[in-house]
């Protein structure tokens, strides 16, 4: 069971969320408006946040930012607008993940089943295993998949949480085509929608991160995506 803190200040958005978030035996807490989640985050733990953008008194992007200077939370995005500056502020804020007005109350369930697991600590026994790590380019650009840490020319590179999982799972399958659909499946966690345009999204900030290595993510049109690097 998770503790899910609905953030909209559409009564019915909240209702509509918490009906199929309780049926799948979750606790929901709402706000109507983003100061009303930023005092709940200070005096209270959530496992998922979901917000809304526009909001009265303080938004979605604002009520984020203000989150992320203590918790690092998931958060789950909620807008009306497809704009990709939206979808990049919010990826460049830490959201997780982004979903367009109107949606599926099942298909939101999905995203955060796929969030948490992902954010799950795995279990492992015996002995702690040595760190998994990638160097190219003579150790120019130097990733460490264990610790989630890259690295260029020794500087460490902040990516959002969502970047790092689509580098590591492109850096452990680079020289392979990855169809769109392969990497939202498997980088997201659940079936494949339609929406590429997160994904790409999500690829040009990547590319921005990397710098000069951005040159090893190639576009393969019509297919999807490539990470090339001996």
């Amino acid at each position: 069971m998770y503790h899910i803190l609905v953030v909209d200040d559409e009564v019915r958005i909240r209702s509509i969320i918490k009906k199929y978030a309780e049926f799948e035996g979750h606790m929901v807490t709402e706000a109507g408006d983003g100061m009303e989640a930023v005092l709940l985050c200070r005096s209270n733990t959530y496992d998922v946040i979901i917000m809304d953008i526009m909001m009265p008194e303080l938004d979605g992007f604002s009520a984020c930012r203000e989150i992320r200077k203590t918790s690092q939370t998931p958060i789950i995005m909620l807008s009306a607008r497809g704009e990709e500056y939206d979808k990049i502020n919010g990826f460049e804020l830490g959201i997780d993940d982004y979903v367009m007005k109107p949606f599926s109350p099942k298909e939101l369930m999905l995203r955060i089943g796929a969030i948490m697991k992902r954010l799950s600590p795995a279990k492992s026994a015996g002995e702690p295993k040595p760190n998994v790590i990638v160097e190219l380019d003579g150790g120019g650009l130097k990733a460490d998949l264990t610790a989630r840490l890259v690295y260029i020319h020794g500087e460490r590179v902040e990516m959002s949480p969502k970047e790092y999982d689509l580098f590591f799972f492109m850096l452990a399958n680079r020289n392979i085509a990855l169809s769109r659909e392969k990497l939202i499946c498997e980088v997201w966690g659940y079936d494949f929608y339609g929406d590429a345009r997160t994904l790409d999204t999500h690829i040009k900030l990547l590319r921005k991160s990397l710098g000069e290595y951005s040159k090893y993510i190639v576009t393969l049109r019509g297919v999807g995506y490539r990470f090339e690097g001996v």
